[in-house]
C-alpha cells in the first residue's frame, strides 16, 4: 500500500482515534465524577459502601477507572466504525471532530440525567424514595444525591447511545465531504 505526499498514514491515524477515544473516555469519568463527588459524597459513600475519609478522591479515580473501560469499548466501536467507512482516507482531524461532537453530546445526557433527576426528586420527594430507599431525608441532600445518581445514569446512557450515534454522524459526515469532494 503506497501512501500520497499528503494522505495521512491510516495505521497511525487509528491508534490516534483509538487512543484519543480511550483518554477522552477517562478524562470524561474524571471529571464528571469530581462534580459528583463534590456534590455529594455520601452517595459514593453509599452506593459504593465506602467508609473512609477521602471519598472524593476515590469518586474522582473511580471515574477515571471506569472512563477507562467505557472508553476503551467506545473506542473499538468507533474506531472499527471509523476505518471501515473511511477506508483510511480520513485524518485524524476529520475523527477528533466527530469525537468531541460526541463527548459533548454525552455531557448533555450527563447534565439531562442530573436535572431530571432533581426534578423528580423535587415534584415527589416520597415518590423518589420508594424507589432508592437510601436517599437522605434531609431534602438539600435528597437534592445533591438525586443529581448525582441522575448524572451518573444519563453520563451511562449517553455513553451507550453515543456509541452508535458517534458512527451513524461519522459515515453521514464522511458522504457529505465526499459529495464537496466530487
Amino acid at each position: 500500500m503506497s501512501l500520497e505526499k499528503n494522505q495521512p498514514n491510516p495505521y497511525l491515524t487509528l491508534c490516534q482515534v483509538a487512543g484519543s477515544c480511550i483518554l477522552a473516555g477517562a478524562a470524561f469519568g474524571a471529571v464528571s465524577n469530581m462534580i459528583d463527588g463534590a456534590i455529594s459524597p455520601y452517595y459514593f459513600k453509599t452506593v459504593m459502601h465506602w467508609d473512609f475519609p477521602d471519598i472524593w478522591t476515590a469518586a474522582v479515580s473511580q471515574g477515571l477507572f471506569e472512563g477507562l473501560i467505557y472508553g476503551t469499548i467506545f473506542s473499538i466501536i468507533f474506531t472499527t466504525g471509523f476505518g471501515l467507512i473511511t477506508k483510511g482516507k480520513a485524518g485524524y482531524g476529520f475523527a477528533f471532530t466527530q469525537l468531541l461532537k460526541t463527548i459533548g453530546f454525552i455531557g448533555i445526557c450527563w447534565l439531562c440525567g442530573g436535572l431530571f433527576a432533581i426534578l423528580l426528586t423535587s415534584i415527589n420527594p416520597d415518590f423518589y424514595r420508594k424507589l432508592f430507599p437510601i436517599t437522605p431525608k434531609d431534602g438539600i441532600e435528597m437534592l445533591k444525591f438525586a443529581w448525582t445518581g441522575g448524572s451518573i445514569w444519563g453520563g451511562m446512557i449517553g455513553g451507550l447511545l453515543s456509541s452508535f450515534l458517534a458512527v451513524v454522524m461519522l459515515k453521514n459526515r464522511w458522504l457529505q465531504s465526499q459529495e464537496t469532494e466530487e
